[in-house]
């Protein structure tokens, strides 16, 4: 899908300074950046970079102590704690990388969660949802099953389930693979762009670069600040990865 119309991310000279004691710390020092609909986009930097702090105020989990953020036209500065609550469950999906599944609940009921906090009333039918979302993900077969009989792939593929039941405007996932073996890795990110190539605008804070060759366009973030911001030349295409490795091991097997 060809990236156009109104920036989902609009982000204008945020700022983030943290006040430990007597010292102030700079996560973020004037931050731009636009995400426009349909991208893919990976945020890297090291430890303290800054790029977690940017990935918490565009999840609406953290506010900039200066500057301006507009999500999907929506201004996220002035709104309330239950606008921004709101504004989380009816536009943004989130991803982690330790899952974040409720341990004796079942994959349906894990994923048909965010819809009962939804007070627009725009979905009744919450398992049906939450079956379409699961089925989406590959998991039809694994509805009633709960975390711990599953495999890491498959766990975060109930949690990438959780996150698209909303029909978000833009998914979030945070080293979504940072806990998952190279090739179940590989599989995850043919997920992404499965979804991404479905319309979904997605941004992936990754410290892996192999997996940030999947996204459409890597910003690299550095001392609070956007060092670089560049098209990916080359794009990876995960399922190609994956038909490749399944060459490999069928030749050595």
């Amino acid at each position: 899908m060809t990236p156009s119309g109104t920036p989902v991310i609009q982000v204008t000279g945020v700022t983030k300074v943290y006040r430990m004691g007597r010292n102030e710390v700079h996560a973020l020092r004037g931050v731009d950046l636009q995400v426009a609909p349909g991208e893919m986009v990976a945020v890297m930097g090291a430890s303290g970079s800054g790029k977690s702090t940017l990935m918490n105020i565009l999840g609406c989990l953290d506010t900039p102590t200066s500057g301006e953020y507009v999500l999907d036209g929506v201004r996220v500065n002035d709104l309330t704690k239950d606008e921004l609550a709101d504004l989380r469950n009816s536009k943004l999906g989130f991803v982690f990388q330790g899952f974040n599944l409720l341990p004796r609940t079942s994959a349906l009921e894990n994923v048909e969660l965010p819809l009962l906090y939804d007070r627009s009333g725009r979905r009744r039918d919450t398992l049906a949802a939450a079956t379409r979302a699961l089925t989406r993900v590959g998991l039809a077969e694994r509805l009633h099953h709960q975390p711990s009989e599953l495999s890491g792939g498959q766990q975060q593929r109930v949690a990438i389930a959780r996150a698209i039941v909303t029909e978000p405007t833009l998914l979030l996932a945070d080293e979504p693979t940072g806990n998952l073996d190279s090739r179940t890795s590989i599989e995850i990110m043919a997920l992404f762009q499965e979804l991404n190539d479905q319309g979904i605008t997605i941004l992936i804070v990754t410290h892996e670069p192999d997996i940030a060759q999947y996204a459409r366009r890597i910003i690299e973030v550095r001392d609070g600040r956007i060092i670089r911001d560049h098209p990916v030349e080359h794009r990876r295409r995960a399922a190609e990865d994956l038909r490749e490795l399944q060459v490999e091991e069928a030749a050595a097997g």
